[in-house]
């Protein structure tokens, strides 16, 4: 995401011998442990499903909308029977999603509007993706 401008240039530094972007890999593994740390897992463990459900409804989305505008666009994978597939991934999901617990639903929904100030004050305006 740093590389596409969606955050600071600092965060995809690359390791001189190890090849791997190791200032984000410190973060996440601090970020990761003080959360492992102060909240149960189960907790932790529905907080982490709403943010995947989430993201696989969006790309069942992408697929459809992507097939409708996009029919000829040629593609890494396939996926067979999108107009039956898509749909029914895009209520399973939801279906497991509006069960999750209330306090992880809260939890998503403050994530999703920290996210989306971050998104529109910093990284809309820096992003290198549809600037040719």
């Amino acid at each position: 995401m740093s590389r596409d401008g969606l955050l600071p240039e600092a965060f995809s530094r690359v390791h001189p011998k190890y090849h791997t972007p190791h200032v984000i890999t410190i973060i996440t593994g601090i970020a990761v442990s003080l959360f492992a740390a102060l909240f149960p897992v189960g907790i932790l463990a529905d907080i982490s499903n709403s943010g995947t459900l989430f993201a696989f409804v969006m790309v069942a989305v992408g697929v459809l909308i992507l097939r409708r505008t996009q029919p000829d666009r040629p593609r890494a994978f396939r996926t067979p029977m999108a107009m039956i597939v898509c749909p029914l991934a895009i209520a399973g999901c939801l279906l497991l999603f509006v069960n999750l617990s209330v306090k992880a639903l809260t939890v998503f929904a403050v994530w999703a509007v920290i996210g989306l100030v971050v998104y529109f004050a910093y990284a809309r305006s820096r992003s290198h993706l549809g600037k040719a």
